[in-house]
Order: structure tokens, then C-alpha cells, then sequence
């Protein structure tokens, strides 16, 4: 059951939501926000990581509730406003599938659509072949459907560095040293110019959240550019022939979960259709925003 809380409780950034509620989950409660709450149609969102808060996607897609539609967030498990359990075990892929469940059945008033971004979409795919009886349409959004595929292309575009710059990444990760200067500044350059084309073209900073450091090792791992933990060998693409919804696959030209792996998501989908932003990168509502909405928005109105 959702309880109610006063949105001036809580730290919002943007403008506030009509709702915002406490949702039990296994391990705790989690803090999720309401946009357009009389609207008809609901659009579950669910915001990359793993172990960051939902601020920055609330901040870009909010304005879907200005085009019609109940926009759905939550700060996940350990991040943002929701509970913070230092409990190591909770931090299980089935775990997060039951929570966004829980704040589907909560607060989504029947079926939604679904909207999930990088880890968001990893989730997003894990929680529809789950329960895809509860969703009307997917959206995967800045994403992929494995990680072998991801790392490998991770790893092409991180070669534009140099065979100095990934020898020394190979020695810096096999040797834990992710707190070298060296390391820091690598991952600064490569996530600058595959998170937001306008801030890298403007030579400005992408801020990111801060990351839950014990969610991110249980799931991906400590290293930026490997992984070791169960996200390690993470593979749908075998699976998604069930996944017979209208989907949408998103992508920015360059994205560091590139076109070849969004291209690959979209092939393995049964219902599908891709649109490329050629100006984008990871964040394509920033860096395209206009492009992205007219994309989401069409394909929903379209449904």
C-alpha cells in the first residue's frame, strides 16, 4: 500500500509532482513521483545506474505529463529519497524486477507503458519478459539487450584513445587502481564525449548523480570499462521473441550504448522500430530534445 507524503518533505528538484509516495519493497520503501496525475495514460520510468536516483530523468521527461500522459518515477532501492539498506544481498536483478512491480501495482492504475533508460533499460527488459501482461507498450531508451555485446563496443569506442590509453586502462583495472588520476581523467573524457554531445561540443561538464557504490559492484562491478558482477555475462537477445509488445528503440549517433547495440535490440524484438538522433549521445532528451519527445510522443498517441 502507498502512503502519502507531503512533496515538500522531500528534495525535488524541477518543478514539484502532484504525488509522491512511499511504496513497501523488499528490503524497504522506496520513494516514488507522480506527473500528471489525472491523466489516463501512465508512462513507467525507470532511470539509469545502477545505484543513482531518478532527479536527472525526472527533470528531462516530466514534460510528458504536459503532452497528455501520467509520468511514473521512482528513486530506486539505496538511492535518491527511498530507504538506504546496507545489505548487500538485496542487490539481485530479481529484486529489482519485484520492485518496480511493487510500484506499478502501487501506484500505475493498471497496465502502463514502460520507458527505460541504459541500466533503466536492462531493468526494463528483465521486468517486461516478466510481466509483460502488465504492459502496453515498451520504450528502451539509450540501452541494450547484452553486456558482452556493450563491452565489446565500449572497448571500440574507447580504442579512438589510443593502444597507450586501453593498455593502461587494461593495467589500471586488472590491478584495482580505479582511483588513479589516470583512470579518473580516461573515464571523465570518454563519458564527457559519450553522455552529452551539446555539453562536450559546448566544452561544458556532465554532472551525474552520486552512485550507491555497493548496488553498482553487486550488479555491474568497480571498474568503469569492465564487469564482473551479475550484469558480467547478461544476455536477452535469445529471449526477446516473447516479448511481443510495440516497442521503441532509441539511440544517439554517439552513445556509448551504441546503434550496433541498439540495432541488435531492435532486430531481436518481434515488434519494433528504431530511431536514431544523429546529435545525440547517451542523452538524447538533452541533447535532441525536441527529436526525442516528438518520438516518444508519436509513437505513444500512435499506439
Amino acid at each position: 500500500m502507498a502512503a502519502l507524503l507531503d512533496a515538500s518533505d522531500l528534495a525535488v528538484t524541477g518543478p514539484p509532482p502532484d504525488r509522491v509516495a512511499r511504496v513497501a519493497v523488499e528490503g524497504g520503501r522506496v520513494v516514488a513521483y507522480v506527473y500528471g496525475e489525472a491523466n489516463a495514460e501512465t508512462l513507467l520510468c525507470i532511470n539509469g545506474g545502477p545505484g543513482m536516483p531518478s532527479r536527472r530523468l525526472r527533470e528531462a521527461l516530466h514534460t510528458l505529463s504536459l503532452q497528455g500522459f501520467r509520468v511514473l518515477f521512482h528513486d530506486q532501492l539505496g538511492t535518491g529519497a527511498s530507504d538506504r539498506p546496507d545489505d548487500p544481498s538485496l542487490w539481485t536483478l530479481q529484486r529489482y524486477v519485484g520492485e518496480v512491480e511493487a510500484v506499478r501495482e502501487a501506484l500505475g492504475q493498471g497496465k502502463v507503458h514502460l520507458l527505460g533508460h541504459s541500466w533503466g533499460g536492462w531493468l526494463g527488459i528483465e521486468y517486461a519478459l516478466a510481466h509483460g501482461d502488465k504492459l502496453k507498450s515498451c520504450i528502451f531508451s539509450n540501452t541494450s539487450a547484452d553486456t558482452p555485446t556493450h563491452l565489446a563496443e565500449v572497448r571500440r569506442l574507447l580504442a579512438a584513445f589510443g593502444t597507450e590509453t586501453l593498455a593502461m586502462i587494461d593495467r589500471l583495472e586488472a590491478a584495482s587502481q580505479f582511483s588513479s588520476p589516470f583512470y579518473r581523467a580516461i573515464s571523465t573524457l570518454f563519458y564527457g564525449r559519450h553522455s552529452s554531445r551539446l555539453a562536450y561540443l559546448a566544452g561544458e561538464r556532465t554532472d551525474h548523480e552520486p552512485v550507491n557504490m555497493q548496488i553498482q559492484t553487486a550488479l555491474w562491478g568497480p571498474a568503469e570499462f569492465s564487469a564482473i558482477g551479475e550484469l558480467a555475462t547478461w544476455n536477452r537477445l535469445p529471449d526477446l521473441h516473447r516479448l511481443n509488445l510495440p516497442a521503441l528503440v532509441l539511440v544517439g549517433a554517439y552513445d556509448y550504448t551504441t546503434p550496433h547495440s541498439a540495432g541488435l535490440l531492435q532486430t531481436a524484438l518481434p515488434n519494433a522500430r528504431l530511431v536514431l538522433f544523429p546529435n545525440s549521445a547517451h542523452s538524447a532528451f538533452l541533447d535532441e530534445p525536441e527529436a526525442y519527445f516528438a518520438a516518444v510522443t508519436g509513437f505513444l498517441r500512435g499506439l
